[in-house]
């Protein structure tokens, strides 16, 4: 009959969404609570939504600007409040503070970028400049979150000196890079000129030459090849491993280090078995080459002239270990008279974490990459002479090895 016979009521539990809206207010209090704060601690901040119009303009903003709230919010940060507000000094200026901005907006914050506009009253304020992208409750970029850090002359000048040498990391980044492309053409040349000469007919001592002259180039590729430090230095360098004779490769060493000494006007001696002409051994022979050659050329190097010498002394002895295998154990000794190495460098190369100098930074890759195949360097001042003591032990080839034992 279409009567009213009652009244029905129907609950639902709004708990939850009720303690999320709670929390959304407590949140939006704090934030509010922040951001206007007039406490000196609060840096200038402002804000953009996703096509860069001013949201956020807080209390710092408008004692560092002299413009208020009111007056810039809804209006373009670029172009209307910095530009025509805040004047810029240049395009440029402003060409700089958009990328910033847009950037942030494509999820690619902006860090202390140098910002300078000038104020109300034309006085010329400058900052730096940090934007990070603004997101809602799910992830999405809904604009740019910026705050302004006054730049003192200190930290300006720390700055511009990051700068530069930020520069001068990428500019020496492009030269190594230009080098080690380069390189490669005239050593394919020298590989290809060794052939030739590998097929005509050649004396003993010309073999020699060649053969060394071979191991050299082969050293460099593998430098220029490996050229990445990290791997040396977390432990992830691969080493190629191969058979080799043992007299090559100090045949290969000595020949880097002939041109310093006839320069410096001093005489190397050689202490070294005849019988290390024809050990054949097993490893890496570029590593090994590059190693050695970098211990007897810094010797070389800081060898007094006067007394007019560096010895190179070879020591191998075979030990046979369970499995049956025969290790070459060598120990080779480079040895001037006098103080030797400069006490930054033996710094450099055992200790320290940043290199001071280039030769330090050679030194201690070379012992990073001896500790890699399982050997060690110590640098040794005694009173009237100084010397590296280089151990290592290689596996003979097992064929070498049986007839060895046999």
């Amino acid at each position: 009959m279409n009567n009213i016979v009652g009244v029905c009521f129907v609950g639902q539990d709004v708990t939850g969404q009720k303690v999320v809206m709670d929390k959304y207010v407590l949140i939006q209090g704090d934030y509010k609570a922040i951001v206007h704060s007039p406490n000196l601690l609060i840096p200038p901040i402002f804000a953009s939504d996703e096509n860069t119009c001013c949201l956020e303009w807080n209390t710092a903003m408008e004692k560092l600007t002299g413009w208020s709230r009111g007056e810039v919010i809804g209006k373009m940060l670029a172009g209307e409040v910095f530009g025509s507000c805040c004047r810029l000094k240049g395009p440029d200026a402003l060409t700089k503070f958009m990328i910033a901005l847009h950037n942030a907006i494509g999820g690619i914050d902006t860090d202390k970028l140098p910002f300078s506009f000038f104020d109300r009253d034309g006085k010329n304020v400058q900052t730096l400049l940090t934007a990070n992208k603004r997101v809602n409750m799910e992830g999405d970029i809904i604009g740019v979150f910026c705050f302004l850090q006054i730049a003192s002359s200190e930290l300006q000048q720390a700055l511009k000196v990051q700068r530069q040498q930020e520069k001068q990391c990428v500019a020496r980044m492009k030269e190594l890079a230009y080098i080690c492309q380069e390189i490669k053409n005239p050593l394919s040349g020298i590989h290809f000129t060794n052939s030739l000469l590998e097929s005509t007919d050649l004396t003993e001592d010309q073999q020699q030459f060649l053969e060394t002259s071979a191991a050299c180039e082969k050293q460099i590729l593998k430098i220029i090849r490996d050229i990445d430090l990290e791997r040396i230095e977390n432990g992830s360098l691969e080493l190629e491993k191969a058979e080799f004779l043992l007299g090559s490769v100090i045949n290969a060493v000595v020949s880097q280090a002939m041109l310093l000494l006839r320069e410096r006007n001093l005489q190397l001696l050689r202490d070294i078995p005849e019988e290390i002409k024809t050990l054949a051994v097993y490893g890496d022979q570029a590593r090994i080459q590059q190693v050695l050659a970098d211990f007897l050329l810094n010797m070389v190097r800081y060898a007094p002239s006067s007394a007019g010498w560096v010895e190179i002394h070879v020591c191998p002895t075979l030990k046979q270990i369970p499995d049956g295998h025969i290790l070459v154990h060598t120990e080779f000794k480079i040895v001037c008279p006098g103080e030797g190495l400069p006490p930054e460098l033996v710094q450099d190369m055992f200790h320290g974490s940043r290199w001071v100098t280039q030769e330090g930074l050679g030194l201690s890759m070379c012992r990073k990459i001896l500790k890699l195949m399982n050997g060690e360097v110590r640098y040794i001042r005694e009173s009237e002479r100084c010397y590296f003591l280089v151990v290592l032990e290689v596996p003979m080839p097992q064929k070498a090895g049986k007839g060895a034992a046999d």
